[in-house]
């Protein structure tokens, strides 16, 4: 899950949970706007975290680099 997909998850389940007052039977919308909101906080992090560690924007280890070496050959 990227860090785009994770602010969306947590915005929508933000107005899921506290916007929306609508009742279903079985389910409990609150409770489950709480618990997609942590798995969407816990992706936040995670993204965050890999992506720094990647390389992101000035973050992480440098590129690597090839060097290639050439030898002069007698001409053919």
């Amino acid at each position: 899950m990227g860090v785009g997909v994770s602010l969306i998850l947590i915005a929508a389940v933000a107005i899921l949970t506290w916007a929306v007052n609508a009742t279903v039977s079985g389910v409990d919308i609150q409770t489950v706007g709480v618990i997609l909101l942590v798995v969407g906080a816990i992706g936040l992090l995670l993204s965050l975290v890999f992506w720094s560690s990647w390389g992101g924007f000035g973050g992480g280890p440098a590129p690597r680099r090839r060097t290639t070496y050439v030898e002069d050959a007698p001409p053919y």
